[in-house]
Formats: C-alpha cells, structure tokens, sequence
C-alpha cells in the first residue's frame, strides 16, 4: 500500500467526517488526489462503510449488548465459512469474528432487552445444526469502544483521612 492511501485510512479510521479538502491540506496533496483515491478504496472495498459512534446510554436509550461465543463444527469444502454467513445474516447481528480458543466464533448482537437477547440465542443460533455450543456474555458497561472512550475520566482525587 502507498504512503498516501495509508495516511488517508488511518486518518479516516478516527475521523470519517473530515472534509476532504482538509483531509488534502493535512497530507500535503490536492484535493482531487484525496478525492480519487477514496473512490477508489471505495470501488475495492478497502473502505467497507462510514460509521458513527453513538453512546445509547447518554442519549437515554437503554440497548442491550452481547457478546456469545459459538462452538460449531466446520463443513467440508466451506470451513467456518457458510455458518459464519447465516449468522451474520440476522438483522440482530452486530459481527461475527472468527477467533482462536475454545470457541470459534465470536457474535456481537444488540437487543432491547436481556430476554430478547436470550430469545435469540435459544431460538435462531443453537438450532443451526453446525452450532455445538454457546456461551454469551452481557456488556454492562462500555468504558472504551472503537478507540473511543466513552467513560467519564475519574478525578483523581484521595479520600480525606483524618484522626
């Protein structure tokens, strides 16, 4: 990869709003560079979406997180494959990943509550054939995500002790 699409990635990774025309002074190029080389990482799927980060706990949206952990036995000629597509295809589905470990893939879902969350495990995921296992955990709390912090910074401050 080009020093210049590496620049535009990573600057577009913390910051997908920036104006290109910014984004073009910040590296030292023109505009229209910036311009074509973001089509283009379009065009190839190097750049797959823009997002935006919403912290739904200080906008008074209380949304239920999950991350569940599926065991599955692998089909011949597909791998992980096939399953990890019919999954991800449910509209709850936040990612799948395919990871290392005990487990073999990871799902992220997002719910309105603890019991839909369940409803999905028990009723759409472990009764795929290939599935063998879950384990799922609930986020109380996200204190950093995407490389955003998302908790108050804590003071600092020791407790007055006196005799």
């Amino acid at each position: 990869m080009d020093k210049i699409r590496k620049q535009i990635l990573l600057t577009l990774e913390t910051n997908s709003r920036i104006d290109l025309s910014e984004l073009a002074v910040l590296l030292g190029t023109d505009e229209v560079t910036i311009a074509n080389e973001v089509a283009a990482m379009e065009k190839e799927h190097i750049i797959c979406g823009y997002h935006t980060l919403i912290d739904w706990d200080r906008a008074g949206e209380s949304l239920v997180n999950a991350l569940i952990e599926v065991r599955v036995t692998p089909q011949r000629d597909q791998g992980f494959d096939k399953v990890a597509e019919r999954i991800y295809n449910y509209p709850e589905v936040s990612a799948v990943y395919l990871i290392s470990g005990g487990y073999d893939l990871l799902v992220t879902i997002e719910g309105r509550t603890l019991q839909e969350i369940s409803h999905f495990v028990s009723g759409k995921l472990s009764p795929i054939d290939e599935v063998i296992s879950t384990a799922t955990y609930f986020i109380l709390k996200k204190y950093k995500d995407h490389g955003t912090v998302l908790a108050k910074p804590s003071k600092g401050e020791r407790m007055l002790i006196t005799p």
